[in-house]
């Protein structure tokens, strides 16, 4: 379930969008339903006991997703509708619950007077977190699915302004998960005949929001979804830059244990692919690919102990736990076996006779 909340300036416009073909009236508390003209005369006949309040519309639409349809029942739908509306403390005032039947997940509107029987404000402060909030709480307890995000939206249905700012949501979605500044994200979208621009704090050079722009339309990224304000973009930006860079450290450190491990088997047993020491058993070797190659892996009946097994990536490791993981390992044989050839040549050593003076 998603609560989404809409602007509106006149009673007029929005009874006469919520009341189309293809709807129907599912409550109705201080309106006279189904006249459309009606309606609105009713709406604008209580706004006079407030007459300071400048915009009286509320309208809210409540969407479910299709997985819900079948049990989506219109008694049931109108039980959550109130229910929303007693925790959102939309209460004592006029309203109208309309569903719509133009889409294949169900989904109602809710039209309310702000200004309430008493000539009391309905308050808006807030809203769209205390939206949230009761959203979530009423799809536990009614045990609903989550209702359908942004990409099944129909996008042949949409108008302006919304049809231009679904193009750029899309653009944005696609191009984000590989661009690691704002400069390659502002290049990629100029490719879709989108502008980015900045919104500073006063005079300053501080940066404190974002604006995307296309076909004659701007619109805050938060406008076009939470997760592209400037705040969020700017911290995904940094985590991928700090990523990157722990990431080519990891790498970096990866190579340098390879080496080490290369010098110290040389150093033990001979050159790699030499099969060993004679009357040793060949443990095998194991593949990285790319520019590392195979790694020949320490004799079977060596006091150096290293398994294909234990380079194995495991079920649920991260790339990043890997590498890190496999660095540390080949750090420890190699530092092992560089002890061992020490300790051979020290034994060698002490075998030589000693020259008589």
């Amino acid at each position: 379930m998603i609560g989404k909340i809409i602007a509106g300036s006149s009673f007029a416009g929005t009874v006469g969008y919520v009341v189309k073909k293809q709807s129907r009236i599912l409550a109705a508390e201080g309106v006279t339903p189904p006249n459309v003209r009606e309606m609105v005369q009713d709406f604008k006949d209580q706004t006079l006991l407030n007459p300071r309040l400048r915009n009286a519309v509320g309208h809210i639409s409540l969407s479910f997703s299709s997985k819900d349809a079948p049990c989506m029942t219109d008694a049931l739908m109108t039980q959550i509708a109130q229910e929303y509306m007693q925790k959102m403390n939309i209460t004592n005032t006029q309203y109208l619950l309309v569903r719509h039947l133009d889409q294949p997940h169900p989904h109602c509107h809710l039209v309310y007077n702000r200004v309430g029987n008493n000539g009391q404000t309905i308050l808006d402060k807030n809203i769209k977190i205390r939206n949230a909030k009761v959203c979530r709480a009423l799809t536990e307890k009614y045990e609903l699915q989550l209702a359908p995000g942004k990409e099944s939206v129909r996008r042949e249905r949409l108008r302006e302004p919304d049809k231009t700012k679904y193009e750029i949501y899309d653009a944005i979605k696609t191009y984000l998960p590989n661009c690691g500044n704002w400069n390659y994200l502002e290049l990629r979208l100029k490719e879709r005949g989108i502008s980015m621009r900045y919104k500073y704090c006063g005079s300053t050079n501080q940066k404190q929001g974002v604006l995307f722009s296309k076909n004659g339309f701007e619109f805050s990224g938060s406008k076009i979804d939470r997760q592209f304000s400037y705040s969020k973009l700017n911290r995904h930006f940094t985590q991928t830059q700090q990523q990157t860079h722990y990431r080519a450290t990891l790498a970096k450190g990866f190579h340098a244990a390879i080496g080490n491990y290369r010098s110290a088997y040389t150093a033990l047993f001979g050159n790699m692919g030499g099969g060993g020491n004679k009357g040793q058993t060949d443990a095998g070797s194991i593949n990285f690919g790319g520019n590392i190659g195979a790694l020949t892996l320490p004799p079977n009946d060596s006091s150096v102990g290293l398994s294909a097994a234990q380079l194995q990536r495991k079920p649920g490791e991260s790339p990043e736990e890997y590498i890190a993981r496999i660095t540390a390992l080949l750090n420890t044989v190699a530092e092992a076996m560089a002890i061992a050839a020490m300790e051979r040549k020290r034994r060698l050593r002490e075998r030589k006779p000693k020259m008589k003076l």
